[in-house]
């Protein structure tokens, strides 16, 4: 079957018709073929991560044969103590704990994998023995039977140092820690130095691992909120929006409070010597920064915006109807989410197995360290462009598919009879307009990326005390936000133009704007007021997540960066919502983009009515000051030269 058909409306016209059109050609192919290309490189790296990593050394910790302890490990070759099965043994005991050193950031004595850590303090070797005997924990080397521990001649180099301290297994790394004040403050100041030099991805991977109940059950409370979220706007009425207004406000405020509550508690904290921890409070810092100017200018808004309220409501109501006209509209963000959870998960698998690549290196002793690989922080950066990239690009083509179904629903006379408008669109995209997508998504990773790369470069100012360089990046990070928010509305108008006349992105978004430029401007304020109602329900989820996350994280933040977790938690909620709220926000934009095509296009007479229905219309008519701008006129069938016909696939 061929993916190319013909234009009625050429690419040179002078002037576009804006006509639905019946035959296709593919838009923006070489684009198409670009990512296509990028993402073969995704999945090279996706592939050596999973050979060259393993992510549970991170947290579980491993002893010093290449055991994850608490886990069935594969043999390493020429590692004879390797490969073995530590289900029942989840703790590292160290043979001499009570004298560790720091060796390239590894401790200078040997690890052992264990099933409990000895309680009370062990004198003799008798007591090691009798230890192992009744308890079944083996604190001496793999291949040395409790049996043999007072008679075997090397007993004493492959069994702890007598006395073996009482100890505690500390719960995030998995560790015996002794119970012995002197033991305890060596062994705790060897922690800390490691802690504090293993690199900083590695830690922020660590918290994420030590979090990851946390982060599972608060993306189900997002996923919760967005729900009510939506049934909120389907179901909108003055009532519900001042509820919606006052949860969100005392949402907002509690938020900004209890960052600094916990800024504060946190550099008072006795453990604030920790790296961990300063990063914690580095982090916290600027978010209640963040959340507190974003507060003031969120209250702002709502106390400008309260005027329009009314009027809000009532657009709301319009886009409502077009929903109720196919209620599988609302099943779109369900796909859209679930291909993103899917591509999130293994994005974040492939993030922990490159965080941990590492070649395992084996001693004289049979011992094993495993060095890191070259490249693999610029596999790191990739791995990050392909996040942002591939989630714009669902993001995408759902605002397409919505879009496409929109304008089958508004540009067409008989709006009972519109067969499968959203399976329609759906093909539309995927056999016409991959690429528009894909060039739309390039555009916003764009952006981004030079945002990510001035706010690094500002965390290394932090270490030259360079103020006024931090600040004069970080004023360019906010141009690139602000124009950001310009381009996402500048590519929803492309998608839909694409959607209407099949041309390609510089062409749909060029004349999209230009028709656009036409509207009056109570058209664009109407339009800004739906699109910020759809924005503060986004807040609103983000808001609640937020804040179950402070009261999670907060119980669990020794020795490892927990605000990371709770940043990534954020973005997961705010990326929810806008896949369920999106389909609000695209109508909204959509239906006005017809709106000026419709008055572009006809002028209300009996030869020319207009498309929009009457409720549209007198919403406009409303909110205009011109009372005479369009001429409320009862719809009625128009002539084939100015009927616009519904969209097919080319065949």
């Amino acid at each position: 079957m061929n993916c190319c058909g013909k234009y009625q409306v050429t690419e040179g016209s002078r002037q576009r018709l804006w006509r639905l059109l019946i035959y296709r050609r593919c838009t923006d192919i070489l684009w198409l073929v670009l990512f296509f290309v990028f993402w073969s490189g995704l999945v090279f790296i996706a592939g050596y991560a999973w050979m060259a990593g393993a992510a549970e050394r991170l947290v579980f910790g491993y002893d010093s044969y290449g055991n994850v302890c608490g886990r069935r490990n594969s043999p390493i070759h020429n590692a004879p103590f390797s490969g073995q099965d530590m289900t029942h043994r989840k703790h590292v005991f160290f043979l001499d704990s009570c004298n560790l050193q720091i060796r390239n950031i590894k401790m200078s004595s040997v690890a052992l994998c264990v099933s409990d850590c000895p309680q009370e303090q062990l004198q003799t070797m008798e007591d090691v023995q009798h230890f192992a005997k009744h308890n079944g924990s083996y604190l001496c080397v793999y291949n040395l039977n409790y049996t043999e521990y007072t008679t075997h001649p090397n007993a004493m180099d492959w069994c702890p140092v007598l006395p073996v301290p009482s100890s505690k297994s500390f719960l995030l790394f998995n560790r015996c820690i002794p119970q012995n004040p002197d033991c305890y403050s060596r062994f705790a100041s060897v922690l800390i130095d490691v802690v504090n030099e293993v690199d900083f991805f590695h830690r922020i991977l660590s918290g994420i691992m030590a979090g990851k109940d946390n982060v599972i059950g608060l993306s189900i409370l997002a996923v919760g909120l967005s729900v009510i979220m939506i049934l909120t706007f389907l179901y909108i009425s003055t009532l519900l929006v001042h509820i919606f207004l006052t949860l969100l406000m005392f949402g907002i405020l509690f938020v900004s409070g209890v960052l600094w509550w916990l800024f504060y508690d946190q550099v008072n904290d006795p453990i604030y010597e920790l790296e961990t921890e300063k990063e914690n409070s580095k982090f916290l810092l600027g978010f209640a920064i963040i959340s507190t100017l974003s507060t003031i200018a969120l209250l702002t808004l709502i106390f400008t915006m309260r005027k329009r309220i009314q009027v809000t409501i009532q657009l709301f109501v319009v886009v409502n109807k077009f929903i109720r006209c196919m209620p599988f509209l609302l099943l779109q963000p369900l796909w859209a989410f679930l291909i993103l959870i899917f591509y999130w998960v293994l994005w974040v698998a492939v993030l922990l197995s490159l965080g941990t690549s590492g070649n395992a290196q084996v001693s004289s002793k049979g011992q094993v360290e495993y060095k890191p690989l070259a490249g693999i922080r610029y596999m790191w950066w990739y791995h990050l462009v392909g996040l942002i990239w591939t989630s714009e690009f669902f993001m995408a083509c759902q605002q397409m598919i919505i879009s496409g179904a929109t304008v089958s629903w508004y540009l067409n006379r008989d709006k009972k009879n519109i067969r499968h408008p959203i399976l329609s669109s759906f093909s539309l995209l995927f056999w016409y307009h991959l690429g528009t997508a894909v060039i739309g998504s390039f555009l916003i990773t764009l952006l981004r990326i030079p945002r990510i790369i001035l706010l690094y470069i500002s965390q290394l100012l932090k270490k030259r005390d360079n103020t006024h360089d931090r600040c004069t990046i970080k004023g360019c990070a906010c141009c690139f936000i602000c124009f950001e928010k310009y381009l996402k509305g500048l590519n929803q108008n492309a998608y839909t133009a694409t959607m209407i006349n099949g041309t390609v992105f510089c062409t749909s978004a060029s004349e999209a704007c230009g028709i656009v430029a036409k509207n009056p401007p109570h058209v664009s304020a109407l339009n800004c007021s739906g699109v910020v109602l759809t924005s503060l329900g986004k807040v609103f989820v983000v808001s609640y997540t937020v804040f179950g996350g402070l009261m999670a994280f907060n119980y669990h933040r020794v020795l490892h960066i927990w605000v990371v977790p709770l940043l990534l938690v954020a973005f997961f909620a705010y990326l929810v919502a806008h896949c369920f709220l999106l389909p609000f926000e695209t109508v909204i934009h959509s239906l006005l983009l017809c709106y000026a095509v419709d008055i572009e296009t006809n002028d209300g007479s009996s030869e020319k009515p207009y498309f929009m229905e009457q409720e549209l219309m007198e919403l406009i008519h409303q909110t205009s000051t011109e009372l005479d701008k369009l001429k409320i006129k009862p719809i009625q069938n128009g002539d084939d030269s100015i009927e616009l016909q519904p969209k097919t696939r080319a065949d």
